[in-house]
């Protein structure tokens, strides 16, 4: 067991260093929050669970925890308590629900079952796990921003699950940010100086309900859209399986193309996230503090405000979207 002690309200997220980890969640209406620590990424039950203290671990609505021992590269998922009361405030706190720091900065999807983030019952078995990544430990080798100025730019927009998709692209790993460095070379040829990546951050392709009219077979977010969390590369974009590394592999795109000449552009998305409306599942803001990070209808708390049209809104007033 590791040792815990109260820890720090800053920086969000999980933040290692040479002793251990330090746990930080935002949520003003959660009265309890216990977080998980798991062993192994395609572990079903944690090694560890953490009832984090009301007075020793909150820090106005800051909810935090040092772990000590606790190694880079852990995983590990919070479960947020709080009144059951969504017709009256909105609120969606579930204990069944297992969910992810929105702050951290890699995920991994082996155990991924969408249902069972809907469902009533608990998803601790089926539910996606954060990874605790150091962000200092990767050496730029000096590599910064090209700041070429617009109108000497020309832009190469790319999906990079399909860019090097196909076997003709001869790449090693197809339809990854490794396998974009190795086509930098036919970039270079084609004489642009930027390329804008559609969305590259943590997304669900299973968060699409269609099937395909000729053969039946269940369609999946190809385009992602639909991000689950802004800090995390997409797993599916990444080689390393452990997820440990996949932030790493992401700086090591974007450096060689700096290296080469070529500017990294940025699809974002900030306006909703891939937890849908009310009949989608529940992964991370909707557990943590629904009201804080949507706009919910005032006419109906149980439901979303849709100005994105894709079932939810973040609610970009809030004082702490900005981070």
């Amino acid at each position: 067991m590791y040792t815990v002690e109260a820890g720090r309200p800053r920086p969000l997220g999980s933040t290692p260093d040479s002793e251990g980890v330090n746990f930080s969640i935002f949520s003003e209406h959660a009265t309890n929050i216990e977080l998980l620590i798991f062993e192994h990424r395609d572990d079903t039950i944690p090694i560890q669970t953490i009832l984090l203290d009301q007075i020793k671990n909150r820090t106005f609505h800051f909810w935090h925890v040092y772990v000590r021992g606790l190694k880079r590269g852990a995983y590990y998922a919070y479960r947020v308590f709080g009144a059951d009361q969504t017709e009256q405030t909105g609120d969606r706190f579930n204990f069944n629900k297992v969910l992810i720091d929105p702050y951290c900065r890699g995920i991994t999807t082996d155990l991924w079952r969408r249902s069972d983030a809907i469902g009533p019952e608990d998803n601790v078995a089926t539910a996606l796990r954060s990874t605790v990544i150091d962000i200092s430990d990767y050496d730029w080798e000096g590599d910064r921003c090209l700041m070429r100025p617009m109108s000497e730019t020309i832009i190469y927009e790319l999906h990079v699950g399909g860019f090097t998709r196909s076997t003709s692209s001869g790449v090693k790993h197809p339809g990854s940010f490794a396998a974009l460095i190795e086509k930098i070379p036919y970039l270079q040829e084609l004489g642009i100086t930027a390329v804008e990546l559609m969305p590259v951050f943590a997304f669900d392709p299973t968060g699409v309900t269609r099937t395909n009219p000729l053969t039946g077979e269940p369609l999946t977010n190809y385009w992602g859209y639909d991000p689950i969390c802004h800090f995390a590369p997409h797993p599916g974009y990444c080689v390393d399986v452990e997820g440990r590394h996949h932030i790493d592999e992401f700086r090591d795109m974007v450096k060689a193309l700096h290296k080469a000449g070529i500017e990294v552009i940025l699809d974002v998305v900030f306006n909703h996230s891939g937890e849908g409306d009310d009949n989608e599942p529940t992964i991370s803001f909707k557990g943590i503090d629904n009201r804080i990070y949507y706009f919910l209808d005032p006419q109906d708390k149980r439901t979303y405000l849709n100005y994105s049209g894709c079932g939810n809104t973040i609610n970009c007033n809030h004082p702490l979207s900005p981070n």
